[in-house]
């Protein structure tokens, strides 16, 4: 029964229950996939590996995030003035 990270992103559908955040409000989840994915993408590009297993947190952070806030933290990761740490 166990499936490889390729089926499991094929088969996502929404975010999966994360149970450290089991709260109504889903903020906190939204901000954590979208620092996920950047360090992942970050750390399997210096390793020059392939980022493909990323991909499961921009899909969970696209299904809870709204998209202004995506885009504002994208654009604020181009001009280097995000908050987070990457």
């Amino acid at each position: 029964m166990s499936e490889t990270i390729e089926e499991k992103i094929q088969n996502y559908t929404t975010a999966p229950f994360d149970a450290r955040f089991p709260n109504t409000n889903q903020t906190r989840n939204c901000y954590q996939n979208y620092l996920d994915f950047h360090r992942c993408n970050k750390s399997l590009s210096a390793k020059d590996q392939d980022i493909y297993p990323c991909t499961w947190y921009k899909r969970v952070y696209k299904s809870l995030c709204p998209i202004s806030w995506v885009s504002r933290w994208d654009d604020q990761m181009e001009n280097g003035s995000f908050a987070g740490k990457i």
